[in-house]
């Protein structure tokens, strides 16, 4: 087992590759009381069109799927799963993104027996035709409910105003048409193509001994079959630079309106480090636009066009990336065109180096701090290792960025094609 040594942090990572193909890696954080166990694969919602394991042809499943599969692996023919970790005083939980789903859970107690649970049940799938149309109930009632909700419906209808054919435009959950078509030979293919212990990465961290937790991964891993690994041929639709939709307005029922603002993400690198610089110097210039102390949002604030509801989250991933900026707001109008003026000239902005090193010791500050979080270092760490990147790492790509790199970056970032808007209005 490879163990490394981040001095800076005071850590420590375990490092295994299993025959099968799966990744195992351990946190031992002896001062915690808690346990938690994540278990990813790198499949996630825009993965709808791929060359099946074992077979030659692409196939094109429904919108829908990754989020459907996380549903029914919880279930199985004689029980559910939630119920077995509830036995063993665990708190367990998934989620899928655009890009992965992750199955997790936290204890304080019975680590080994939560673990082996976790790895049986993601591994071990049950799907039968009857329990997969009953499912399409649930799912419904759950894409329905989402569509109620103003937020959830101006979030994915910025991004869809952003991108034109790349799957990212597409509901996570997909829509009540689209799941209604998924079958069971859909799930199963999609579940041997991308379940493969080669596409997944297990994570530990909590009071545990390393070598304890490689060896009963090990014995669990050793008492199933899998097929050898193979690269997953996956395709992604070429996507223009400029947005879909400049502009789009929904109508729902809010009692003030809503103005979002997307920032559609060009050239991602694809070299690792310079992925890794891009996101800081997005972190960066989002702190220096857009918190409490930004230059845009100080003038917004001023003019009353925003309120406690104001908010930015961007997303950079290896073929895609946005930024969307949104708030409450009694002027939707002058939002947008307030905001979308200081995005096409934002060369203009003044930028001086103390700004920078200010918010920059902040972000190393803040990278430390969130350290503390069992949760956040499993997930992220994760997430960069699907991408052949360490987390940890990342922080001395934070320390070496330059004052130079960020005024370029800022003054480069944003052209007038890259930019929509979203406003809700209220129902007449």
């Amino acid at each position: 087992m490879e163990h490394k040594y981040y001095k800076q942090l005071d850590e420590t990572i375990y490092t295994k590759k299993l025959e099968n193909g799966l990744t195992v890696c351990v946190l031992p954080r002896k001062e915690m009381a808690k346990t938690f166990g994540i278990f990813t694969t790198k499949y996630g919602s825009i993965d709808q069109h791929f060359v099946p394991i074992n077979q030659q042809e692409a196939v094109k499943v429904p919108d829908g799927v990754a989020h459907f599969l996380e549903h029914k692996l919880f279930e199985k023919e004689d029980r559910d799963v939630f119920h077995d970790f509830s036995k063993q005083g665990a708190s367990a939980n998934a989620f899928t993104s655009f890009t992965k789903t992750a199955y997790l859970f936290s204890a304080t107690s019975n680590i080994d027996e939560n673990i082996k649970t976790l790895l049986d049940f993601v591994q071990e799938p049950y799907f039968s035709d009857e329990s997969v149309e009953k499912e399409k109930g649930i799912i419904a009632q759950e894409i329905n409910m989402y569509d109620d909700q103003p937020d959830w419906r101006a979030f994915f209808g910025t991004i869809k105003n952003m991108f034109e054919k790349h799957p990212v435009h597409i509901d996570i959950a997909g829509t009540v048409d689209s799941i209604n078509k998924i079958t069971k030979e859909d799930l199963y293919t999609c579940y041997e193509s991308f379940y493969h212990p080669s596409n997944m990465v297990l994570f530990i961290a909590g009071n545990i001994e390393p070598e304890n937790i490689l060896e009963l991964v090990q014995n669990n891993q050793k008492g199933k079959t899998f097929e050898p690994p193979q690269p997953i041929e996956r395709f992604y639709p070429e996507e223009p630079k400029a947005v879909a939709n400049k502009k789009t307005i929904l109508n729902m029922p809010v009692s003030i309106p809503k103005a979002f603002v997307g920032i559609k993400e060009a050239d991602i690198p694809k070299n690792g480090e310079e992925f890794i610089k891009r996101e800081w110097l997005l972190d960066l210039a989002l702190d220096f636009l857009f918190s409490k102390s930004g230059v845009i949002y100080e003038e917004m604030y001023e003019k009353n066009l925003i309120d406690q509801s104001f908010s930015y989250e961007s997303y950079l991933e290896e073929n895609f990336g946005f930024t969307i900026i949104s708030s409450n707001t009694k002027n939707p109008l002058e939002f947008t065109e307030v905001l979308n003026n200081h995005l096409v000239n934002l060369d203009k902005l003044s930028i001086d180096e103390n700004t920078f090193k200010r918010i920059k010791q902040k972000k190393i500050g803040q990278f430390i701090r969130s350290l503390n979080s069992l949760e956040l270092i499993a997930n992220q760490y994760s997430h960069y290792q699907m991408m052949d990147l360490d987390f940890f790492e990342s922080l001395a790509t934070l320390e070496s960025l330059t004052f130079d790199e960020y005024k370029q970056f800022i003054r480069s970032w944003v052209s007038e094609e890259q930019l929509t808007q979203l406003i809700v209005e209220k129902e007449a």
